[in-house]
């Protein structure tokens, strides 16, 4: 479950989306599990992208842009989130190209008091039939402007 509305209010650019840390997100010493920050992460893009019509329905891509996959991911673990509660997820586009898109984000306290992790995910639209990059379409594009950085 990830909240989506008055999140984007407290960041001046990108998006941000706040979601709560269950108990089964932690490891054995109570702090949010490494793999789970990427979860995180994946969760909050794709709810953006689906708000906004590009998502699967029956197994199909909605749109051609829904059909991208993530060729680089990378985190930077800051300081640990300890415990239950809620997280806050920020991400913005650094750059979108003829078929890629740089995604930088921050998970953050709900409050932006204190940053836990930050990272960048690169994706890159697909052709379906040949599984080779693919130009962004222009309603794309369109969507992903209100992501950049300015």
């Amino acid at each position: 479950m990830i909240k989506t509305g008055s999140e984007t209010s407290r960041t001046p650019y990108g998006y941000a989306a706040t979601t709560p840390v269950y108990f089964d997100d932690l490891d054995p010493m109570g702090i949010l599990h490494n793999a789970r920050y990427a979860v995180l992460v994946e969760r909050a893009i794709t709810t953006w992208w689906q708000e906004r019509g590009v998502s699967y329905a029956g197994g199909r891509p909605t749109t051609p842009d829904a059909f991208s996959v993530v060729r680089d991911f990378s985190i930077t673990y800051l300081s640990p989130v300890r415990g239950t509660g809620e997280i806050t997820v920020h991400f913005w586009i650094e750059r979108i190209g003829d078929t890629s898109v740089d995604y930088r984000f921050r998970l953050i306290s709900p409050g932006g008091e204190s940053v836990f992790a930050e990272g960048r995910r690169l994706s890159v639209r697909l052709d379906p039939a040949t599984m080779k990059p693919a130009t962004w379409t222009d309603r794309g594009r369109e969507l992903a402007a209100a992501l950049i950085k300015p």
